[in-house]
């Protein structure tokens, strides 16, 4: 008895050594993380001059909204937002159902080629064609300078879709006889049973979508030469770029010298302006977020 006692003991000591220790690896994770975000929200609160002479730390300083003023002072901003936004709902809508229509027949055992197709889908993951020929793909499918030059190339992701399929590989298969059995057809089994059961991963590809259209740039620079359909990180970049111009002839040391001093005020106020939608959709998805990534990562 005192030999199971003392083995009970040492396993909770080394237990706690073990959640002890995870404790204060994940503290410093969390303040690795967390300190550069409260510096990013604290400057952008803060007057320029405190940002530019490195006086802000984690609270703001000279309390100051001239960074954000700055910002929104540009018409194009709730452009940017609209269409960002419209991006970002029509295009996330219609990734998640390209990838579960895909992602849901290639999961089953019966379906006729599967290896092959999933081969195809593979090999664009290693392999594309580079920036020039799918420019000239985009030309030659009038596409240029279109809203869905950036929402059609992209509808699926190769990445996500292998996720969900293992997600759908992982339902019971006794679940899919026993539907057939009561006369349920493949795609009523589908709807009704596969996507109700597989909410955790399609929340978490929503979010990886969702946050891809949401920051989309280069594309955009790529493909769009109309200013009323360009995407809110390009406007900020233009913001950016005004402010940072202090070289030339014609700019008076006084100006110059503000010019550099707002330039460093808005890149803290640009992140804000950039990030803070995504953070506050964040936490309504988190609860799934963990889980959907574990169903999807179990096995391929």
């Amino acid at each position: 008895m005192k030999a199971k006692r003392n083995t009970a003991i040492s396993v909770c000591t080394s237990d706690k050594i073990f959640y002890a220790t995870v404790n204060v690896i994940m503290t410093l994770v969390l303040l690795i993380v967390l300190i550069p975000m409260l510096n990013v929200v604290a400057s952008s609160f803060s007057s320029g001059k405190a940002v530019s002479e490195g006086k802000v730390t984690l609270w703001p300083v000279s309390f100051s909204l001239d960074g954000y003023i700055e910002v929104f002072k540009n018409k194009n901003i709730l452009i940017g937002y609209g269409n960002t936004i419209f991006y970002t709902v029509v295009g996330t809508t219609l990734n998640v159902i390209m990838t579960v229509l895909c992602a849901y027949p290639l999961s089953r055992s019966d379906l006729p080629g599967r290896n092959f197709l999933m081969f195809l889908f593979s090999f664009t993951m290693l392999f594309n064609g580079g920036m020039i020929p799918n420019f000239v793909l985009m030309k030659d499918l009038n596409l240029l300078d279109s809203r869905l030059v950036l929402i059609i190339p992209g509808a699926i992701g190769v990445y996500n879709m292998i996720i969900t399929r293992t997600n759908f590989q992982q339902l019971p298969k006794e679940l899919l006889e026993a539907a057939k059995i009561d006369g349920c057809s493949d795609f009523r089994f589908f709807l009704t049973m596969a996507l109700p059961l597989s909410k955790a991963i399609i929340a978490v590809i929503t979010l990886f979508y969702a946050v891809g259209h949401w920051n989309v740039f280069f594309n955009a620079k790529l493909y769009l030469t109309t200013e009323s359909k360009m995407p809110l990180q390009i406007f900020l970049q233009q913001i950016l770029l005004a402010n940072s111009l202090t070289s030339g002839s014609n700019i008076e040391p006084e100006v110059a010298a503000k010019l550099a001093t707002m330039a460093d005020l808005l890149k803290y106020s640009l992140i804000i302006v950039a990030s803070l939608p995504v953070w506050c959709v964040y936490p309504f998805i988190q609860k799934y977020f963990v889980q959907g990534v574990m169903i999807g990562s179990i096995k391929g």
